[in-house]
């Protein structure tokens, strides 16, 4: 416990890249989204807020083209890292689609790309990642038979992992976003960071009943008879959270605090990325915001990258296959699982699948 408080004391001040895969992970990971409604503590105010926020890619267009034209040539180098609908085909069966989420509530992330709606419509199957999140009491009463995913064991709370200067930051920084440490201190970090790394507007709106993308897709789904199929258990997706180092989610946490009001800024650039297709745009944008990297900082990704999102796209692939052989399928899976060598759309082409790009979402 005392190496974990010498490396945060360590990182202290910086906005590193800790925080940056935290906000990744919750575009990423469906069960943190729902974790954020499941088990919300946003305070009051955050529902009269409204969505704000500036986008860092444009200013660091105008701040520092040389930077900005880096960034440019790192995400054209990501394979299939444009756009956000792909058609999926296969000889001898009906086409399929292919849909990048956000897991957001944002009414023009809900809009989809055009076409989308229409190869929706005519879907006899939709896949999701889970399908568990369509009944929020079953999906909290899976959550609560975990308790040791979520939840600090042996009567450990996360002062445990704190020194006295830590303890009283995080105290402070979480009572100015209305959320008492005594509280929450009992749950894990990457919990407690689930309802302060997303906006108060976006928390708003799912504490006011709105479905994310993903969520949406779901219930339509079963309200219009068609077969709905998810990839993956919550619980698989709560180990693989959990699985990480709990110094990363401990920096995470305190990095996301720290960023303040520039949450809305990540996230308003995020969308905007998301909304132009620009998705292999969006891992590089989130390094260029930290303006210094730790030492242990490409290690913490590396360790990120394959449990949250390379194993995972491996079991999507995988998952979805013998359902993508029946055709007419609409698959649904988060934005940044699709681009990359090992990306879901890699993978189903190596399943014997053709994938190509029907938009850019442009």
């Amino acid at each position: 416990m005392r190496e974990i408080a010498q490396t945060l004391r360590a990182r202290a001040g910086k906005v590193g890249d800790g925080l940056l895969w935290l906000i990744a992970t919750l575009h990423v990971a469906l069960v943190a989204s729902l974790i954020a409604v499941l088990f919300s503590v946003a305070p009051a105010k955050a529902q009269e807020a409204s969505c704000g926020g500036n986008n860092l890619v444009d200013a660091l267009k105008l701040s520092d083209p040389a930077k900005f034209a880096a960034l440019e040539k790192e995400a054209a180098a990501v394979p299939n890292g444009r756009g956000t609908f792909w058609k999926i085909e296969k000889t001898g069966i009906a086409p399929s689609y292919l849909l990048g989420t956000m897991h957001v509530t944002d009414p023009r992330v809900l809009a989809m790309p055009e076409g989308a709606e229409t190869a929706y419509a005519q879907s006899a199957t939709v896949i999701v990642e889970s399908d568990e999140i369509v009944d929020d009491r079953k999906a909290a009463a899976a959550l609560m038979m975990r308790p040791d995913l979520t939840m600090f064991p042996d009567g450990k709370s996360i002062q445990d992992f704190l020194d006295d200067t830590q303890e009283d930051k995080l105290a402070a920084d979480l009572k100015q976003r209305g959320i008492p440490l005594t509280l929450v201190a009992k749950m894990k970090p990457w919990i407690i960071a689930s309802f302060v790394a997303l906006p108060a507007c976006e928390m708003s709106r799912k504490a006011a009943g709105a479905s994310f993308l993903d969520k949406k897709l779901a219930e339509d789904a079963l309200q219009n008879g068609k077969a709905l199929k998810g990839l993956e258990t919550l619980v698989e997706q709560l180990k693989a959270m959990d699985a990480l180092p709990i110094a990363f989610h401990l920096e995470a946490l305190i990095e996301t605090l720290a960023l303040g009001d520039t949450i809305e800024d990540v996230m308003s650039t995020t969308t905007d990325l998301y909304l132009s297709g620009e998705i292999g745009m969006i891992m590089p944008m989130m390094k260029a915001v930290a303006e210094k990297k730790s030492a242990n900082s490409d290690a913490g990704y590396a360790d990120f990258e394959q449990r949250i999102i390379i194993d995972r796209n491996e079991v999507m692939a995988t998952r979805a296959r013998p359902i993508l052989d029946t055709g007419n399928v609409f698959m649904a899976v988060g934005a940044l699982h699709l681009p990359g060598e090992e990306g879901v759309i890699e993978l189903l082409r190596k399943e014997g699948f053709k994938v190509t790009r029907i938009s850019a979402a442009e």
